[in-house]
């Protein structure tokens, strides 16, 4: 017995609903899958997060480069400029990262105008986002802006009252509809290993962020935008994909 100690644990979702956690990440692995042979069709399927809290910090004095026998040296102290919010998305069947949307926030609107901006690359075309369960990824100006861009005129009812409005579930349920042009799949509560644009971002913190100096935000922004552009010119191909949705545990 050891008192004096604990740790953090983390509830395991899919003993609560094994068959629908088995079903949402089923669904996810399924259109990673196929994704290739639906971009081939005209189809777009991405994976979509935020990367919050981007912070731009100067070193306080320049890094010593790596010399024979001495590693590279980073400056210990430095000044932070404020931090900036990455919206972006990886395109699964090329692995790019397309219309990406940096700014000091990532509010509802943040997200549907990233969203708006995206569709708006190919408008007549077939849109699958995946992305977690934020709330803004389920929001009433998302349902309205998917209704808008496919032509579905119905009453979509009063938010926190009645209709497709009414709650996240029903907002969901509207946002996911498989009959739908453009629709989002969710990943399963705390599965964000799921999620094909978070193996992205950890290329981001290494090969950029780490061990980056920046001045302003105005600098880091346009650095990240600079690294895209580079990725997507010399480094962007699709992953190697090869869980197939089956349960990790017994």
């Amino acid at each position: 017995m050891k008192p004096h100690l604990s740790r953090y644990w983390l509830n395991n979702k899919r003993s609560q609903d094994t068959e629908q956690f088995d079903q949402e990440v089923t669904a996810v692995c399924d259109l990673y899958a196929s994704a290739i042979e639906l971009h081939q069709q005209g189809s777009h399927i991405l994976s979509t997060d935020e990367k919050t809290g981007i912070q731009a910090l100067e070193r306080k004095y320049p890094t010593r480069p790596i010399m024979a026998g001495y590693v590279e040296q980073r400056e210990f102290e430095y000044i932070r400029h404020g931090t900036q919010a990455l919206i972006a998305n990886f395109e699964v069947a090329t692995g790019r990262i397309v219309t990406p949307s940096i700014g000091p926030t990532r509010t509802e609107l943040d997200f549907v105008t990233h969203i708006e901006q995206t569709i708006a690359t190919d408008l007549y075309a077939e849109w699958i986002f995946i992305t977690d369960q934020l709330n803004t990824h389920k929001s009433e100006s998302l349902v309205r802006l998917v209704a808008c861009q496919c032509g579905i005129d119905i009453d979509l009812g009063v938010k926190g009252k009645r209709g497709i409005l009414q709650s996240m579930v029903t907002r969901a349920a509207f946002l996911q509809d498989s009959s739908h042009r453009i629709r989002f799949v969710y990943t399963p509560t705390h599965t964000s290993w799921l999620n094909q644009i978070e193996i992205w971002f950890s290329i981001l913190v290494r090969r950029l962020l780490k061990r980056g100096s920046f001045v302003s935000v105005a600098e880091l922004r346009e650095r990240i935008l600079a690294f895209i552009e580079y990725f997507n010119l010399t480094m962007a191909k699709p992953f190697k994909w090869t869980y197939a949705g089956r349960p990790l545990v017994a």
